[in-house]
C-alpha cells in the first residue's frame, strides 16, 4: 500500500488553492498550512486537517518533515482516528520523553475512545469494571489492587443507588473499588479517589428517552472510562501517590423489576432521595461511590460523568464543564485543561441550589420540578450531599465533551477521549 506524506509548513498555500487555504497538495503528498502564530490555533489546524484526510479515504499516511512534534503528533491522530480505526499512520520517532508520553497516550486515551464504542451487547456493568482493571493492572500490575462487588451484594454493602438503578436489567449492576498503591504501603494515605459514572446503557427507565436521545446512551458511561484512562495516564507519567478509583456502573432498563417514580431510597449516610425522574440515574449511582471516596478521607476527590443534557446545551460538544464550591480548585482544573491543550468552562454551583431539590416524601429528590432549572448545577449540588466536605477538595466534571453524536471538522462520531488529560494532569500535580 503506497503512503501520502504530510508535512507541516508556515508559509501560506500557493492562490490556486484558495485563500487562507489550510491544505495543499503535491505530487508528494500533502501539506498542512499553520498561518496562525497561535499554537492553539495551528493545533486545531492540523487535527481538522488530519480528519479531512481520514474523511476523504486516505488510509496510508507517513507524517514527513522535521516539524513534527509531540503536540502536533497527537493532534494528527487525535483528527485522523475513527471508530473503524481503518487507517495506518506512521509517526516520526521522536525524542525519549516525548515518544513516551505519546505512547502512553495511545494506550488511555484510545482505551477511552475504543470503550466508549463498544455497544452494550459487548461491554455491560461487570464487563467494564474488569477491563479498566486490567487496563491499569498493565501499567502496574504491582501497585494495583482491585475487587468487583455486584448484584444482590450491592445491597449487603449499603450501595442502594446502583442497586435500584441497575435491578431493571439482567445484567448484573456493579461497582469496581480499585487500589493503586505505588508506595506498596498499606497504610498509605489516600492522596486523591476517583467516582466515575459507569451507565453502560441508559434507556431512561420508565421516564423513557425517544430513540433520538437514546441511540447514543451506549456513551453514558464515559465518565468510567475517562477516569480509568486519566488514571493510567497518570501512572504512565509516574504518578508516585496512592489513588483509589471507584465506578458505579449499571444498565437503566425498563422491567417489571425496575425502580420506579415515586420510589424512595435511602443511602447508608441516612439520607432519602425521591425518585421524580428515572432518567436521571447518574447521580444516583455515583453518590454511592462519592460515599466511598468521603470514607478515603482523600483531600482530592474527582467526580466525572456524561450527566446532564443541560451542560451540553451551555457548552456544547466542545467544552467539559466544571463544577465545584471549592473556587481555587476549579481554577486549577481549568489550568490543568489549558495546559494540556483540552476544553473546560466553568458553570455555577452555589449552596442554594440545594433548595431546588426539595421533596415532600424525602430529605431531596433526584430532579428539580421546576421551571428555569439550571440541570447541571441541581445535579452537582445533589451530588455534594454525599460528599463529607464539598466545600474543600471536590470536584465535578459534567462531560460534555467525552462523544460526539456526529462527525465533526475535528473529531469522528462516537467517543473522543477529552478529559483525559486535564485529570491526568490534575492527578500527577497532587502534592
Amino acid at each position: 500500500m503506497s503512503q501520502m506524506y504530510v508535512s507541516l509548513s508556515h508559509q501560506a498555500a500557493a492562490s490556486k488553492w484558495g485563500e487562507g487555504a489550510t491544505l495543499s497538495f503535491t505530487s508528494d503528498g500533502a501539506i498542512i498550512h499553520l498561518l496562525s502564530e497561535h499554537l492553539g490555533d495551528q493545533l486545531r489546524t492540523v487535527q481538522k486537517m488530519a480528519r479531512k484526510l481520514s474523511n476523504q479515504g486516505i488510509s496510508a499516511i507517513q507524517l514527513a518533515g522535521g516539524s513534527w512534534d509531540l503536540e502536533f503528533c497527537w493532534s494528527f491522530q487525535q483528527g485522523y482516528f475513527t471508530a473503524k480505526q481503518t487507517g495506518q499512520v506512521d509517526f516520526p520517532v521522536l525524542d525519549d520523553s516525548a515518544q513516551k508520553e505519546f505512547d502512553a497516550r495511545l494506550k488511555t486515551v484510545n482505551w477511552a475512545r475504543q470503550i466508549i464504542n463498544q455497544g452494550p451487547a459487548q461491554l455491560y456493568p461487570q464487563r467494564l469494571c474488569q477491563q479498566a482493571a486490567e487496563l491499569l493492572q498493565s501499567l502496574a500490575p504491582e501497585h494495583v489492587t482491585y475487587q468487583v462487588i455486584e448484584g444482590d451484594a450491592l445491597l449487603e454493602h449499603q450501595y442502594v443507588g446502583i442497586y435500584e438503578v441497575g435491578r431493571g436489567s439482567d445484567k448484573a449492576p456493579a461497582m469496581l473499588q480499585l487500589d493503586y498503591n505505588p508506595t506498596s504501603n498499606a497504610d498509605e494515605p489516600v492522596a486523591a479517589a476517583l467516582v466515575g459514572k459507569g451507565i453502560t446503557f441508559d434507556s431512561g427507565g420508565y421516564s423513557l428517552k425517544p430513540s433520538s436521545g437514546m441511540d447514543t446512551m451506549k456513551s453514558d458511561m464515559g465518565g468510567a472510562a475517562t477516569l480509568t484512562a486519566a488514571l493510567g495516564l497518570a501512572i504512565s507519567r509516574g504518578l508516585n501517590k496512592r489513588v483509589k478509583l471507584f465506578l458505579c456502573c449499571a444498565e437503566n432498563l425498563v422491567s417489571g423489576n425496575a425502580f420506579k417514580l415515586g420510589d424512595v431510597i435511602t443511602y447508608r449516610n441516612g439520607k432519602t432521595v425521591e425518585i421524580l425522574n428515572t432518567d436521571a440515574e447518574g447521580r444516583l449511582v455515583l453518590a454511592d461511590g462519592l460515599l466511598c471516596a468521603s470514607d478515603t478521607q482523600a483531600p482530592l476527590i474527582i467526580d466525572a460523568a456524561t450527566l446532564t443534557g443541560a451542560a451540553k446545551v451551555a457548552l456544547g460538544r466542545d467544552f467539559n464543564a466544571v463544577l465545584g464550591f471549592d473556587q481555587e480548585l476549579v481554577h486549577q482544573a481549568l489550568s490543568a485543561a489549558t495546559a494540556e491543550h483540552e476544553l473546560a468552562w466553568s458553570l455555577p454551583l452555589e449552596h442554594w441550589h440545594k433548595d431546588r431539590l426539595s421533596s415532600a416524601f424525602a430529605d431531596m429528590a433526584n430532579v428539580h420540578a421546576g421551571e428555569g432549572n439550571p440541570g447541571a448545577s441541581t445535579a452537582a449540588a445533589f451530588l455534594s450531599n454525599f460528599v463529607r466536605t464539598p466545600e474543600q477538595g471536590w470536584l465535578h466534571f459534567d462531560l460534555s465533551g467525552s462523544y460526539q453524536k456526529s462527525a465533526s471538522d475535528l473529531w469522528s462520531t462516537g467517543g473522543k477521549g477529552h478529559g483525559v488529560r486535564t485529570i491526568s494532569r490534575l492527578l500527577t500535580e497532587l502534592a
